[in-house]
């Protein structure tokens, strides 16, 4: 593989300035691959580059270098795409994604987008369809583009694709949305999560059940603050869509879309949220702002936050319930995988992105007390992962895996303060049915009073490593059968996103001809908005939503009970 060749983090120091490593990256303005340089200034991870027509680009990458260091030690190459989409004899990487012989990780989750029409026009959003654009195009796939794409998905090799996102876009515009769904699910994909702004399934209970029962795992919520200043998008609707949820067993992922002086005042108060509703919210997974389009150097300091920026936030508004020392990078997963692979001899599913991407944590609930409790509070988890690394290496010198594999069990206590270990989990029984059974319903233990936090940072222009797009495992599908990953794919939507789709879309006002109705007439008018009669209420149709409006005017009913608890949070 010709791969973009990084340095070790040894470091040399220029004036105040000590460089990291070196890179590639593009110039956001005319997209020329460049030569990059990330190095720490004071505490905190930069990129710079400069191109010959346009000049130096300096752009925060990480806010902390010590976190940048710690993650940095959990950096980890995957098996790659050994069946790959688009063959290169060279890597010229990000010109020719979908996927190549050089990219490092396997499809850990697809993207599909069923549409590009969305009901909220939110500013900060890279993709809806605006109708008035020179050149706009509604992108709907058809059920066969659909089938297509998911047979490309489960014909990656080493690991078949098996984890789908449905999203737009606002997916739920689609009539035919259970019949996607329902192709998915003929197609082998056994977990579709739909990404969503929930308000469809907010005013519809009936519709909620329909998507759960033709296949969705999980909604995967958008959800940006408790109060209705930083989420006006949802903020009256995100209640009824949790009850919704809870008639039909369907479990919520909050996706708080993270920007600086909009709503980074308010993380703790999404995780207090959270954990009001627990029995149906699973995780939250917090995602700092993608900065698309032109911007100034002072306006992107205005809105860029990091992931360590975002988890020193999360430790400062739980009152260091949940210290910054509780995360670890996605890719620190890998030494479970590895030891799982050795013991069964056979390729599994691992999470071998960039340690730059992402982060996360596992927080439990105390009983008597309501305190969230990281998981690094009784697990020692660097040992743990250390151990595994040892075992896996013993396995693959030729050690016995079945003895070496009990061993493995019967010390797994050892890395576990049991004395702090919160009531009804037992790690150890769940972790040997892992690896043992390699019976992965026994996760659903995690989920007794616990939350996922986590944290993904897509790039933009401005900050685009292509060290990192080559081990990105967050892909789309596309009609014309490639995988691309999500940080080619949106970032240089030219190439990608808006080139590939508008192949195989039509003009707005075909559309409208088409379906006898305007695009505009798909927006929601924030009917459930407060001080709405409840004849405007589009819910009315609804018991639930017919009782939550009258109980309204007499400021009794939990509706009012959960948007008061959200706005306090």
């Amino acid at each position: 593989m010709d791969l973009i060749q990084i340095s070790n983090l040894t470091s040399k120091t220029i004036g105040s300035k000590r460089t990291i490593r070196y890179t590639q990256s593009i110039c956001p303005d005319c997209n020329m691959i460049l030569d990059a340089e990330v190095f720490e200034r004071e505490g905190k991870v930069f990129m710079t580059k400069t191109c010959p027509s346009h000049g130096e680009c300096e752009e925060l990458y990480f806010g902390s270098y010590e976190m940048y260091k710690k993650f940095s030690t959990y950096w980890m190459d995957g098996k790659g795409a050994q069946a790959p989409n688009v063959m290169v004899d060279k890597c010229a990487c990000p010109t020719n994604c979908g996927l190549c012989t050089n990219h490092l990780s396997h499809s850990g989750l697809a993207n599909i987008i069923v549409t590009n029409r969305c009901d909220l026009t939110c500013w900060y959003c890279f993709f809806y369809v605006k109708k008035g654009l020179e050149g706009a195009y509604l992108y709907e796939p058809s059920h066969e583009q659909v089938r297509a794409m998911m047979k490309t998905l489960k014909a990656e090799k080493p690991i078949a694709g098996n984890s789908i996102q449905i999203t737009g876009g606002e997916p739920m515009l689609r009539d035919d949305l259970t019949e996607l769904i329902k192709i998915m699910k003929e197609e082998g994909v056994d977990h579709v999560q739909l990404n969503t702004n929930g308000i469809k399934l907010a005013l519809s209970p009936e519709t909620m059940r329909q998507v759960r029962m033709s296949g969705v795992s999980n909604l995967y919520l958008s959800f940006d603050g408790v109060t209705a200043r930083t989420n006006p998008k949802n903020h009256w609707e995100v209640p009824y869509t949790l009850e919704s949820a809870r008639k039909c067993g369907m479990t919520v992922v909050f996706v708080p879309t993270v920007i600086k002086s909009i709503n980074d005042h308010e993380l703790g108060g999404i995780i207090r949220f959270a954990q009001k509703n627990m029995d149906v919210v699973h995780a939250v997974n917090f995602q700092p702002v993608s900065l698309t389009g032109r911007m100034s150097k002072k306006e992107r300091e205005k809105y860029r936050i990091t992931i360590p920026d975002c988890i020193e936030r999360i430790e400062e508004q739980t009152n260091g319930e949940i210290s910054r020392d509780g995360w670890f990078p996605v890719p620190s997963c890998m030494p479970l995988t590895n030891v799982i692979e050795a013991f069964s001899k056979k390729p599994k599913y691992e999470l071998s992105i960039h340690f730059a991407c992402g982060a996360g944590t596992y927080v439990f609930e105390d009983v008597q007390t309501k305190k969230l409790t990281p998981l690094t509070s009784f697990v020692d988890i660097k040992g743990l992962l250390e151990y595994f690394e040892e075992k896996t290496e013993e396995i693959k010198s030729g050690s016995n895996r079945y003895w070496t594999m009990l061993e493995v069990i019967r010390k797994l206590n050892q890395f576990v303060d049991r004395s702090k270990q919160p009531y009804g989990l037992d790690l150890g029984r769940m972790f040997s049915s892992i690896l043992l059974k390699q019976n992965f319903d026994s996760v659903g233990s995690w989920h007794v009073r616990s939350l996922f936090l986590g944290m993904m940072h897509f790039q933009d222009k401005y900050n685009e490593d292509l060290e990192r797009l080559q081990r990105c495992d967050i892909h789309y599908l596309t009609p014309d059968l490639r995988i691309v990953p999500f940080c080619a794919f949106n970032v240089i939507p030219e190439w990608y996103r808006d080139r590939i789709q508008k192949k195989y879309s039509i003009p707005v006002e075909d559309w409208e001809k088409e379906h006898g109705q305007t695009l505009e007439a798909g927006l929601y008018r924030g009917i459930m908005r407060k001080g709405k009669p409840e004849a405007q209420m589009g819910c009315a149709m609804s018991e639930m939503h017919k009782a939550a409006a009258e109980a309204e005017s007499n400021e009794e009913h939990r509706g009012v009970e959960l948007r008061n608890g959200m706005a306090g949070a």
